[in-house]
């Protein structure tokens, strides 16, 4: 049973996570999304650096980790990040948030083509069914008023870039006994970098300053990227993944209602069914089926140790801000 502090916890995750389209609707009033991106992940690399220095963590060490670091940073926020933006200079802040609600089927489905998770059972295999069904359902290419159109389809591949990264972190950073405020400070910096080479091309425009987008991307950059880390990794602390998964499901929810509250935005019936289809798809890929005991005799144990197993897929955090499959130790 869930405390009241960690309801509390798990409803401020995802009014972070969830707000973030938001914050960044806003933040691109002032700046282009390569320029936003750069401050925001300069701001979230900020923070979780002061972070580990304050709870004496060192930062990852090895040019090898140091690689799959900058990959993950890539992936996983320099990218999608970007992406993000260029998709909501047309796309409403509630729509970008049930998009990014697609990102664990794409997990789900890379898992599968790797041959990362084993077996597709019943469940699994109707969610991601009805997820993509729910995202062409929002899509509607079958009528001229559905929102197909290249900001749609950035966002929804910002949300298979976090699928992909999940998978990658899971295969080359999770289990390997580096705390995970190391991980994702080293993942922010690397991120940094990307975006900080990507200016040239899309960051020289003038900025057009005003408070409100300077604001909402400080909130973005210091909350929604940095400190958002240190409330999701104690929830998993006190109550398991499986809770702090939970956010996967209030975050469209939330970026629903702060576009319709906030920016007055208006969602077509057929998107809010299509968001309903997705999360039940969605809950569908997380069922674990029982296994039946069966009675036999148990083998001797061998004195030969076990493989390191990746880090569960069900239970990476779903958010545009996070790691997608960071060990849960700290």
């Amino acid at each position: 049973m869930t405390s009241p502090g960690s309801l509390l916890r798990l409803g401020t995750l995802a009014l972070l996570w969830g707000s973030s389209f938001l914050w960044i609707k806003l933040g691109l009033d002032a700046f282009s999304p390569v320029q936003l991106v750069l401050v925001r992940v300069a701001l979230g690399a900020v923070v979780l650096v002061a972070i580990c220095r304050a709870r004496r963590v060192a930062l990852p060490r090895g040019a090898r980790v140091w690689g799959h670091l900058a990959v993950a940073g890539l992936l996983a926020n320099a990218l999608p990040f970007v992406m993000f933006g260029f998709g909501e200079q047309t796309v409403d802040t509630g729509l970008a948030g049930v998009l990014n609600g697609t990102m664990p089927l794409w997990t789900l489905l890379i898992a599968l083509l790797v041959r990362q998770e084993r077996g597709l059972g019943w469940a699994k295999g109707a969610g991601l069914a009805l997820g993509f069904a729910g995202t062409l359902l929002i899509f509607a290419p079958w009528q001229s008023g559905g929102v197909l159109g290249w900001g749609s389809l950035a966002i929804l591949c910002a949300a298979l870039s976090y699928g992909l990264s999940a998978v990658y972190m899971a295969r080359y950073l999770a289990g390997r006994g580096i705390p995970p405020v190391a991980v994702a400070a080293g993942q922010m910096i690397c991120a940094t970098a990307w975006t900080a080479l990507a200016m040239p091309v899309g960051g020289l425009e003038a900025v057009r300053w005003n408070a409100v987008s300077l604001l909402a991307v400080a909130v973005l950059g210091v909350f929604g990227t940095g400190l958002a880390f240190i409330v999701y990794y104690r929830l998993i602390a006190d109550d398991g993944p499986t809770v702090a998964s939970t956010t996967a499901y209030l975050m469209p929810i939330v970026s629903v209602l702060l576009g319709a509250v906030v920016l007055h935005e208006e969602l077509h019936p057929r998107v809010l069914g299509g968001m309903a289809v997705i999360l039940v798809g969605v809950a569908l890929t997380r069922v674990t089926p029982r296994r039946t005991a069966r009675v036999e005799e148990t083998p001797a144990p061998s004195s030969a140790p076990a493989p390191s197993a990746p880090a569960p897929l069900n239970a990476a955090p779903l958010n545009p801000a996070q790691p997608a499959s960071a060990s849960a130790g700290d």
